[in-house]
């Protein structure tokens, strides 16, 4: 059976999926911070076997820091508060 894959285009899309309010209420508590630096993160797909794919924007997208962004705060922050993930992959680092 092929797997359905769940999409956003831009960051007021939201995604069709079970978990994602979850996710977005994860990102949400981050935010601000990324926000403070001029970046921000967007839901490009979560999938049917819960992968959250995500997309660093704006200044995230080109920091020398956004590996250490990605593990210690966005992917920490999904994980403490959605524990059903399976995995957080971002597609542009």
């Amino acid at each position: 059976m092929p797997q359905t894959t769940y999409y956003t285009r831009n960051m007021e899309t939201k995604l069709e999926h079970p978990l994602s309010e979850k996710v977005e209420q994860a990102l949400n508590s981050i935010r601000p911070y990324l926000e403070a630096d001029g970046g921000n993160v967007r839901v490009t797909e979560i999938t049917d076997d819960n992968v959250v794919r995500l997309e660093l924007v704006g200044a995230c997208g080109s920091c020398s820091m956004s590996a250490m962004t990605f593990k210690g705060g966005i992917e920490d922050a999904i994980r403490r508060q959605v524990p059903e993930v399976s995995g957080i992959e971002a597609i542009n680092l």
